[in-house]
């Protein structure tokens, strides 16, 4: 993909109280975020948490009803222009122009761009498998999703913003974007990825903010949400033991011992509960690591009131 560059901005992109309604209808409420240079961002939530709002008002194709924003230090108003020349970008509803082949359509974005190295361009296609001669309108959706993820990437952008990239593509395609967003990453550059495919946010992002009804609830690495999330425990003991000892322990739930055996889940730090199973004989002890989904989970519940 390249080498590795500078940039000035140690923050990216950064929110104060942006808030968008539609009419009476809440999109994002006082948002407060800060993305930091080279680093792959994850904007989880389900669809209607206010994700492709944020991503829309941003790229100011909506205008915030309060609030305001910044990317690369810039007015995300005022000067929309200069951001977007800096900053690659695929939608969630993703339009081409059906009337051109693949490789037209890309000519004609490289040349509003101020024109792009071809050779990139090619590389990119042969990396996603995309057929440039094909025409638009005979495009599937995963292909035409790939020409979206080409003009984003080819003109080496600072930023990228990119709504569910990954949908409509096969497994082994999905596996070749995370390559590439990984490079780009590595060579400095700055990725935020709005998704609620949480495997896709696990494998891939730094950090991670959560969205929940318009609101975000929480930001934080990757790592640290996961040690802090729901671990399914069983441990399984020579002889019987008390089931009060572990019942007391903070953190614990879904407590039952069967035939020597304890299942639980554990919330938070290992450390109590690990040191309370040392005081008996163990043969054996099992902790399934928690997934992103698990983490999710926690902060939403059972239920989730959708929103546009």
């Amino acid at each position: 993909m390249g080498v590795p560059y500078e940039i000035a901005m140690d923050k990216v992109i950064c929110t104060e109280n942006l808030t968008k309604f539609y009419g009476k209808k809440r999109g994002v409420l006082d948002l407060n975020l800060e993305v930091e240079q080279g680093e792959i961002f994850g904007f989880l939530g389900p669809n209607g948490a206010g994700k492709t709002t944020t991503i829309r008002t941003l790229l100011d194709f909506i205008r915030p009803t309060r609030g305001s924003a910044t990317i690369f230090g810039l007015d995300i108003r005022q000067q929309s222009r200069d951001i977007r020349k800096r900053t690659g970008y695929v939608l969630d509803e993703l339009a081409l122009y059906d009337k051109m082949t693949s490789a037209e359509f890309l000519h004609y974005f490289g040349h509003l761009r101020g024109g792009v190295k071809w050779e990139l361009v090619q590389e990119l296609a042969e990396r996603l498998k995309s057929d440039l001669s094909e025409p638009v309108r005979s495009l599937s959706r995963g292909n035409r999703q790939k020409i979206g993820l080409i003009q984003a990437f080819m003109h080496r952008p600072e930023l990228l913003i990119l709504d569910e990239p990954s949908i409509g593509l096969d497994p082994l395609m999905q596996q070749e974007l995370y390559h590439l967003l990984t490079e780009f990453r590595d060579e400095g550059r700055t990725v935020f990825l709005s998704s609620h495919n949480l495997p896709e946010v696990q494998r891939v992002c730094d950090r991670v903010g959560i969205i929940r009804e318009g609101r975000l609830i929480d930001v934080e690495h990757v790592a640290a949400l996961k040690e802090r999330a729901l671990r399914h425990v069983e441990v399984r003991f020579a002889g019987p033991v008390p089931e009060g000892i572990f019942a007391a322990l903070p953190g614990v739930s879904d407590l039952r011992i069967e035939n020597n055996t304890l299942h639980c889940t554990v919330m938070g730090a290992l450390d109590p509960f690990i040191k309370a199973v040392a005081g008996f004989q163990v043969v054996d002890l099992i902790s399934h690591e928690p997934s992103l989904e698990d983490i999710f989970l926690t902060y939403y519940g059972q239920g989730e009131e959708h929103a546009e």
